[in-house]
């Protein structure tokens, strides 16, 4: 778990603006970590972290594109169902309001993020801090012998 800065990208709402900002993250080596979108009639907003800030910024403004950056926390889950939800109980009973919240694509080892914007991240952190622990623990490996796996 960890507090990274998420950028909120503002783009007009037509064909290609949305590849033109990913070439130009691409051309930049720009590894975006995590990326959400949504639309309304008169622009898109484009939700993005980077795992270069600097480079993310330096794009953005290369392309004049209005943006505003917002602390979010994102925690490690497991890709399986439910693992998000404890996550929002958690925050629910500790009255922490989640503003909006996304996951990335699953990762290595069945492992995804979820990326949550909440009013207060270090009081979440604290909440959380058990949840990490618990679900970072992992099972010991068990080797059998061929013939008990028939």
């Amino acid at each position: 778990m960890h507090i990274d800065t998420q950028f909120s990208i503002f783009m007009v709402n037509k064909p290609g603006v949305l590849a033109q900002v990913l070439n130009e993250f691409a051309a930049a080596k720009v590894n975006v970590v995590a990326l959400t979108m949504m639309d309304s009639v008169e622009h898109g907003v484009m939700r993005v972290i980077g795992a270069s800030q600097v480079k993310v910024r330096d794009v953005l403004n290369r392309l004049n594109m209005p943006y505003n950056e917002t602390d979010v926390l994102c925690v490690m889950l497991s890709n399986k169902a439910g693992a998000f939800a404890t996550v929002a109980q958690k925050l629910s009973q500790a009255h922490i309001n989640i503003s909006y919240a996304y996951c990335t694509a699953g990762a290595r080892g069945g492992r995804t993020t979820g990326v949550l914007k909440v009013a207060d991240v270090k009081k979440a952190m604290k909440v959380l801090q058990g949840h990490t622990e618990k679900t970072t623990k992992k099972k010991p490996s068990v080797r059998r012998s061929p013939a008990s796996r028939k």
